[in-house]
């Protein structure tokens, strides 16, 4: 099979926020005493960028997305010197997506102008909810009236296209008032809807203290609930976690879950690129302290990984990707991404099909069932190496899959 070069995508990781929340388990880290480092830190972006633009030069970039952290602690100034380089550095696509993060406590008013002005086309809101004793407990810094104000301004802005976080099953929080979320955040008329369970994850404060949070049945019941409210809002689910009406499906992230490459820039991103001449697919790590990536003296001294991915474990990392989607997949897609023949997986793709967890669909799509969704660990892991299931059968503990895509 031949392996070829897919769409190429550009992270941009700004690692600080005012508070750190007791549930996340992200690279980020609270503003130094000191204060942002903010031109430093940029100094050392821009020299990542060009240092990793040379593994594709004449390649097109079709999205940009600054995550963290929290990006809007960052200027607008910033923001676009990083993408007037990016647009010197490769060819951009005419409607490229430039999505940055941004939360509703940290933004001034009238910067959300001056972003879009840089070259924002994209803002996803970290609302999380609009009950304040709800984010109170999640240790969040803003209120529920603070996201309605950082909506009016990004209307204000010209900026329609948003995405708004929101978490369910939070702590003691009843179906009645996870749907009082939902219908909350309808009301704002956002193009997109990111709407997750609020997991604890390894190392976080809720891990070792954690809160009073719904159980399983209750918390499956608020999803269930909630994804029949969104349909008929007519917000499309396409992803296990992501809903958007018609049209406004974030590139940046369709890109990832069909296993599409990107470079990752800054304290602890990751990247994946594809070399088709060489057969391989390489994934890459930068240095995850953010001292220690504004200390590296050269931008070689900021990569902490550069790694071709083993052949036995390519179809699990495309699969560990694209069956996050409802649109599913075709072999023509898995054979292009990953240089592997579809008879490799045929096994695996009728062991989850008998298992109900995948079903066949026209024109030679596969895609995972409801109940390969709710399971979408069990799912993933038919596609693991055989010597990694091996592995797990040895020391069950040593599985752990989270869905999770960062």
């Amino acid at each position: 099979m031949t392996l070829r070069a897919p769409p190429l995508a550009l992270y941009v990781h700004l690692p600080w926020c005012v508070r750190k929340c007791p549930y996340c388990d992200f690279n980020s880290h609270v503003v130094p005493a000191a204060g942002l480092p903010e031109r430093a830190y940029l100094a050392a972006l821009l020299d990542d960028l060009e240092f990793a633009a040379r593994d594709c030069a004449g390649r097109e970039l079709v999205s940009v997305f600054f995550g963290g952290g929290t990006p809007s602690l960052f200027a607008a100034e910033s923001v676009g010197r990083l993408l007037e380089r990016a647009g010197r550095l490769f060819r951009t696509a005419a409607d490229l997506e430039v999505t940055l993060e941004a939360n509703p406590g940290t933004v001034e008013r009238g910067r959300f102008a001056d972003y879009r002005a840089a070259g924002v086309t994209r803002v996803s809101l970290g609302a999380q909810s609009f009950d304040d004793d709800r984010l109170a407990s999640l240790g969040r810094i803003h209120s529920s009236r603070e996201t309605l104000t950082a909506v009016a301004e990004l209307r204000a802005a010209g900026l329609d296209n948003f995405n708004l976080d929101l978490m369910y099953a939070l702590p003691e929080q009843t179906l009645e008032g996870a749907l009082a979320d939902l219908d909350q955040a309808l009301r704002l008329e956002p193009t997109h809807l990111s709407h997750y369970q609020l997991t604890l994850e390894p190392g976080t404060v809720f891990e070792r203290r954690p809160p009073p949070l719904p159980d399983d049945e209750d918390a499956f019941a608020i999803q269930l609930a909630c994804e029949s409210r969104l349909a008929a809002a007519g917000y499309r689910q396409y992803e296990v976690s992501a809903y958007a009406t018609a049209g406004r499906e974030c590139r940046h992230n369709l890109n990832y879950w069909r296993f599409g490459d990107y470079l990752g820039i800054g304290a602890g991103a990751h990247g994946k690129l594809t070399d088709p001449a060489g057969g391989i697919v390489v994934r890459t790590a930068r240095v995850r302290q953010p001292a220690r990536y504004l200390a590296a003296g050269a931008p070689a001294g900021r990569v902490e990984e550069s790694r071709p991915v083993a052949v036995d474990e390519l179809a699990f990392e495309f699969f560990l990707n694209a069956l996050r989607l409802v649109e599913g997949f075709d072999a023509a897609l898995f054979e292009s991404r990953t240089g592997l023949s579809w008879d490799s997986v045929a096994g695996p793709v009728a062991a989850a099909e008998a298992k109900g967890l995948l079903r066949a669909g026209p024109r030679g799509r596969w895609a995972p069932t409801p109940l390969g969704r709710r399971f979408l660990n069990d799912l993933q892991a038919l596609f693991l190496p055989v010597r990694a299931q091996r592995a797990a059968i040895t020391d069950p503990g040593g599985l752990a899959l989270s869905g999770r895509i960062g």
